[in-house]
């Protein structure tokens, strides 16, 4: 086990994704300056949403696609020393997991304060660690979901290929291009398996879910009201959507670690 944490824990690699989160919380917190703090208007609440979904599908899909290349290569690394008898399936699968829960909590701490300051949320402790709660198991469920595909294919080319077709089919499903009372019938059900509409349920009634003050431009409406009809976002549903989220995270987690142990993509 401690020899696989010593492999998986690469500097190079955690460097440039905390670069690149830092750069990304700057850019996207001087485009979004201060949309958290105008809830007026209908269009106000629509760019503080726009602003929460562009960053999970921004940065969510650049970790998972970041950390296939390293898996991939880590797991070529994994059938020589499983031949040689130094590696067992399970404890290198869970090491892989476990090693990135504190990198990505550092990841999402340092987003986190620097977007919640610049676009303008409420400081309230509650809603601060809601924010910073939904972007980590985000971030985690995102890594785990790319080492996942990894996993369950030959290699990350494949894997890329894979992820990408799911990407495409979460943007559409999230709740923000179309909300789901919108959608069709028939496709309703698939919002609910849709990691990323859980993702921005939490993030918008964290948010903006409790605030009771009345919209300028909706038909006699509160904010709290206005997500509630439109959107069929509750705020009383909130413990419920973060369970969710941590529910996503356990699964791709718990299936990358049973893929590792059941397949063996080495070519002989």
């Amino acid at each position: 086990m401690e020899a696989t944490l010593v492999i998986l824990a690469q500097p190079p690699y955690t460097a440039v994704r905390f670069l690149f989160t830092t750069v990304i919380a700057l850019m996207f917190g001087t485009v979004f300056w201060d949309l958290g703090s105008k809830t007026k208007t209908i269009q106000d609440l629509s760019n503080a949403m726009g602003s929460m979904y562009a960053a999970v599908l921004f940065l969510g899909i650049q970790n998972a696609s970041s950390v296939q290349p390293v898996v991939a290569v880590e797991r070529t690394v994994f059938y020589r020393e499983r031949a040689a008898g130094m590696y067992s399936a399970m404890p290198y699968a869970i090491a892989q997991v476990l090693i990135e829960i504190p990198y990505i909590f550092v990841q999402a701490s340092v987003y986190g304060l620097i977007v919640y300051a610049m676009i303008g949320f409420e400081w309230t402790v509650a809603k601060f660690f809601w924010y910073l709660f939904f972007m980590f198991f985000t971030l985690l469920y995102f890594t785990f979901y790319g080492m996942m595909a990894v996993a369950v294919t030959p290699n990350h080319y494949i894997a890329a290929i894979v992820s990408a077709a799911f990407y495409g089919v979460w943007n559409l499903f999230s709740g923000f291009i179309i909300p789901r009372p919108s959608m069709p019938i028939w496709w309703r059900w698939y919002y609910w398996i849709c990691p990323v509409s859980w993702t921005l349920y939490g993030l918008v009634v964290s948010q903006f879910g409790d605030i009771t003050h009345m919209l300028e431009d909706g038909n006699n409406e509160t904010v709290e009201q206005y997500l509630r009809n439109f959107y069929d976002f509750r705020h009383d549903y909130l413990g419920l959507v973060a369970a969710v989220i941590v529910s996503f995270a356990v699964l791709f987690g718990a299936i990358f670690t049973v893929s590792i142990k059941m397949f063996n993509f080495q070519r002989r």
